[in-house]
């Protein structure tokens, strides 16, 4: 199987981009943190992977390029999505999990409601694993965190104080996309892989989806399953998002970006960025070169390394200077967005359909 193995960086010059609400222990209850990782190193900003789906999944939602978002409804203190991938493009690539409730309070609910008039019929718990992976984006190195005191002062009387946190950081996350598994449903009896009931089933059928044999599946035509890639990809390369945007203002697409098709679903290029003993982001050639060789086999595609030109420009020549070279030659280089393009285009061809089987 084939997978599309990704890592970016986010510059955070002055950004507090995912928060954890009121600081525990402090004196004051209005004090916003920033959330963190600490160890005995120091103190690592993050950014939960579930903050930046949010981040991707607005943004593919507002973009203009066809998202089939999927309706939410809620029950209480449960919230679901539709749970049908053949419909929705969301539900498709970053999985579900639905089981209705058989309370009768849940069921007179869902009848009352003249929204769900379009709901697919669940007759079993439905889930779907994500084919979309992402990891916690972490800072490359430990930094100090700056507490900002601020004030409500628009107003008679005395002013309201309150502080927020917030850091100057370079965030670096990995993804991966599991091409196999992007438009392809199964009704296997296992968590995860139950992704289609009966009413699902039948609606594949009548859909004109492929049956795959020996897998319990039902699968998209090539083109529909490209099509909803392709949007993902472009959805990632203008990656809006981040709290505190008033205040901070960050830039949260990437302004560095490693993409190739490879083998496995492990991540081979975790390792190609580093900190130097400043804490800043620097290029480990040297790793680089071995996950290159290491895993020459299992590369399928060009690597595609998208780098914005006056961000690390001293580091960004050094991998010019290797692309150069018999051992960087598959690299091609270009900006974060014409690197997703250029990925884009590789899956479309023909040639390599194979990727998605």
């Amino acid at each position: 199987m084939a997978f599309v193995t990704g890592l970016l960086l986010i510059d955070a010059p002055a950004s507090a981009l995912n928060n954890l609400g009121n600081v525990p222990g402090r004196l004051f209850d209005n004090v916003a943190g920033v959330k963190v990782i600490r160890t005995k190193e120091g103190t690592y900003p993050y950014v939960s992977a579930q903050a930046f789906r949010y981040w991707l999944r607005t943004t593919l939602e507002c973009a203009g390029i066809g998202w089939k978002a999927a309706p939410i409804w809620r029950e209480a203190k449960v919230a679901y999505t539709d749970a049908n991938p053949i419909r929705w493009w969301d539900d498709d690539l970053f999985g579900y999990m639905r089981a209705p409730s058989t309370k009768a309070a849940a069921v007179k609910q869902r009848e009352a409601d003249e929204t769900r008039l379009t709901e697919t019929p669940t007759t079993d718990a439905v889930t779907r694993a994500s084919p979309f992976r992402v990891s916690t984006l972490v800072s490359i190195a430990p930094v100090n965190i700056v507490e900002d005191w601020e004030s409500m002062s628009r107003h008679e009387g005395d002013p309201v104080p309150y502080s927020s946190q917030f850091y100057r950081a370079t965030l670096k996350g990995l993804f991966s996309l599991d091409l196999h598994a992007c438009g392809t449903f199964w009704h296997r009896q296992k968590t995860g892989f139950r992704n289609l009931d009966d009413v699902r089933m039948e609606e594949a059928k009548k859909a004109g989806l492929t049956e795959v044999k020996g897998e319990k599946a039902y699968r998209l035509p090539l083109e529909e399953r490209l099509q909803r890639i392709t949007a993902l990809f472009e959805g990632m390369a203008r990656l809006e998002g981040g709290a505190k945007q008033a205040l901070h203002y960050t830039d949260v697409a990437p302004v560095l970006v490693v993409l190739a098709v490879t083998k496995g679903g492990n991540h081979i290029f975790g390792h190609i960025i580093g900190a130097n003993s400043r804490g800043l982001p620097q290029l480990k050639i040297e790793a680089l070169k071995e996950a290159l060789t290491v895993f020459k086999d299992d590369i399928l595609s060009d690597v595609y390394v998208g780098w914005v030109r006056g961000y690390l420009d001293e580091e960004r020549a050094k991998l010019e200077e290797f692309a150069q070279t018999d051992e960087g030659q598959r690299i091609k280089m270009s900006h974060p967005r014409e690197a997703f393009r250029a990925l884009i285009e590789a899956l479309k061809q023909p040639e390599h359909a194979t990727w998605l089987e």
